[in-house]
Parts: C-alpha cells; sequence; structure tokens
C-alpha cells in the first residue's frame, strides 16, 4: 500500500495540508512537531512524489453566480480504448465539465457539471455532449442541495489500517 510507505509525520503533513493547503511553512511544522526547515523539505518531497498534485482554493460557484449544478450518466456506444480516450479529451475541453470519472456498469461515465442557469447547461446538453461523437446516452440528475463534500482522503481511515497491519 503507497500510503504506508510515508512514516507517520509525513502522513500527518498531509492531513493538515489537506484541511488548510494555505498554512504557513512555520505553523504545518508547529502542528506535525518539527521544526521548520525539514517540514519544507518533506513539503517539497510529498511534491515531487507526487503525493501533493495541487494547492487550490474552494470557491463557493453559487457566489458566483454558477447556481446549477449536474450529474451527466453517459453511455458510449464503444468501450473501445480509443474511443474512451476519445471521449476523456473532449470533456477535459468542456468547460462545465468539473470532474469526469470513468465507471463500471451500466454507465460508461459520470461528469459533474456547473452552470450558470439552466439554460446554459441545456445548450451545452443539446449542442455539445448528446452530439458528441460515440455518445449513445445521457441521463442528468440535478443537485438540490449537498449533504457532504470533502476533499481528498479520509487520513483517520489510513492511520487505522497501518495500525492493524503493523
Amino acid at each position: 500500500m503507497p500510503g504506508s510507505k510515508l512514516d507517520p509525520i509525513d502522513r500527518h503533513i498531509l492531513a493538515e495540508l489537506q484541511a488548510d493547503g494555505r498554512m504557513t511553512n512555520v505553523e504545518l511544522a508547529k502542528r506535525v512537531g518539527i521544526s521548520a526547515p525539514p517540514c519544507l523539505r518533506r513539503v517539497r518531497t510529498l511534491e515531487e512524489a507526487g503525493f501533493i498534485r495541487g494547492y487550490h482554493a474552494d470557491v463557493d460557484a453559487r457566489m458566483l453566480d454558477f447556481e446549477v449544478r449536474v450529474f451527466a450518466m453517459v453511455g458510449l456506444t464503444s468501450q473501445a480504448e480509443a474511443d474512451l480516450s476519445a471521449f476523456e479529451e473532449r470533456c477535459r475541453g468542456w468547460p462545465l465539465v468539473r470532474e469526469c470519472h470513468m465507471l463500471n456498469g451500466e454507465v460508461d461515465f459520470i461528469l459533474k457539471c456547473v452552470a450558470p442557469d439552466l439554460s446554459t447547461f441545456q445548450s451545452f446538453l443539446t449542442e455539445e455532449l448528446t452530439a458528441a461523437d460515440n455518445v449513445a446516452s445521457v441521463k442528468t440528475s440535478l443537485v438540490i442541495r449537498d449533504a457532504k463534500d470533502e476533499p481528498g482522503v479520509p487520513f483517520d481511515v489510513l492511520e487505522d489500517r497501518l495500525s492493524r497491519s503493523a
């Protein structure tokens, strides 16, 4: 398990940065119990190894008048690797598509989309998504409200698993 290759301090660094990626290195070092220079070296190593992929602001879409959030379940005509890759590439070019995940089962992909209003999403749906090559079906579900929206991974579960395997 890749998480087990990290020591407890590295995992603590990741958990703290996941919770607050804006804290200073000095504050991070204090929280994980080491001095600032080795903390910064560890963070850089975690970045270079790919454990930290980036830092992002959690932007409130509604505050920017993006009122519509939709999950679109997409079925493709062909699941050949070239066709799957072509659809993924197309998704990367659609600004309203914020997430694209390939699934196992009846649906080939689920897309998380945001739009300022329903007519903008409907135009995207009819002019772009359903018109795209290889798209056989699209079913959509409008998000009414969020019950939970947590980024990243549950570090407490990771630590529990590691303590049981030790």
